[in-house]
């Protein structure tokens, strides 16, 4: 007869994978930072056009903000012509910016998207369906490659074990990185560990994680983790800026990530107009802003990367 084992034995056996046994409670503090020394960088998401982007360089310059990455066509890139795209990588390389694309077909707009609708059915995942959408947002990955980005948002592991291969048999570029995204619903040390040995390079942790999970992951993993600062109405809204340095101190190396709004099924839309996002995703310069001043008045000792370092996945550009 199986005996069952002891809270001891249990938290013994997640050690030995690596796995801490429980929440970081102690808050130690984190000895990683990124490949230039530095302890965290800046992420805005929502960067939808060209222009939002260009509105995006304008703000940062003019408020002294240092922006090392931008999470782009959150709505889906199949909005954009190639021309656009194209645009954009030349726009982000010449300001030393990695860029995230994010693709489509996503579950909630294919042909078979009436159980995104259901209350059970949003539980269940946000994941690509079929073996058509797989090929989809692959060859719409492809495009993205083609107009020279580098860096891509995954949420599913179907898609991240073949991305991975196409990138070990060079099918798509070395230096492609992946960052895993909020609505893989990642949130604990074992899952981080899984998404680094899957080859995943950045996670973003679900937005309302606690200091002692955060600590946790990081004891876990040595990638860096995104985390929210401020996030969508509809995913908490919840505003971190004053747990700022402990965030970094615990967690480091870790990305600020800048995402207001009321809902992401709103404000990504691909019908909301160009000039309202250029409009708002100076706010969110603004609030980065915020951020960086927090942290330059209580936790100096902690060191935000100069623009443009070397590990960055900066588009290509012809």
């Amino acid at each position: 007869m199986f005996q069952a084992k002891k809270l001891p034995e249990i938290r013994s056996f997640m050690e030995k994978m690596g796995v801490p046994g429980s929440d970081g409670w102690g808050l130690p503090t984190s000895e990683k930072t990124f490949p230039d020394g530095c302890h965290y960088r800046i992420e805005i998401a929502g960067v939808e056009y060209p222009s939002t982007f260009k509105a995006m360089v304008d703000e940062a310059k003019k408020r002294k903000v240092k922006i090392h990455r931008a999470i782009c066509t959150v709505g889906g890139s199949t909005y954009l012509t190639f021309d656009q795209l194209k645009e954009m990588a030349k726009i982000a390389n010449g300001e030393g910016i990695e860029t995230i694309m994010t693709m489509g077909h996503r579950k909630a707009f294919d042909a078979g998207s009436k159980e995104m609708s259901t209350e059970e059915g949003k539980m269940q995942g946000f994941r690509v369906r079929g073996s058509d959408n797989l090929s989809y947002w692959l060859e719409d990955l492809m495009r993205n490659l083609e107009a020279g980005f580098r860096g891509f948002l995954v949420y599913d592991e179907g898609a991240l074990m073949i991305l991975n291969k196409m990138r070990e048999e060079g099918f798509i570029p070395k230096e492609t990185t992946f960052k895993w995204s909020v609505f893989g619903g990642y949130c604990n040390p074992a899952g981080a560990k899984f998404l680094e040995g899957a080859g995943v390079n950045s996670m973003n942790p679900l937005s309302d994680v606690s200091l002692p999970i955060l600590s946790s992951i990081r004891k876990a993993v040595d990638m860096p983790l995104d985390v929210y600062m401020i996030i969508v109405d509809a995913f908490g809204g919840m505003y971190r800026a004053y747990e700022a340095p402990e965030i970094v101190r615990v967690a480091s190396p870790v990305y600020f990530k800048v995402e207001p709004g009321t809902a992401e099924a709103d404000i990504y839309k691909p019908w909301v107009t160009e000039c309202w996002h250029d409009d708002f995703i100076r706010m969110k310069v603004r609030i980065a802003q915020i951020l960086q001043e927090i942290m330059e008045r209580r936790a100096p000792e902690f060191q935000l990367s100069a623009m443009g370092p070397k590990d960055l996945r900066i588009p290509a550009c012809d």
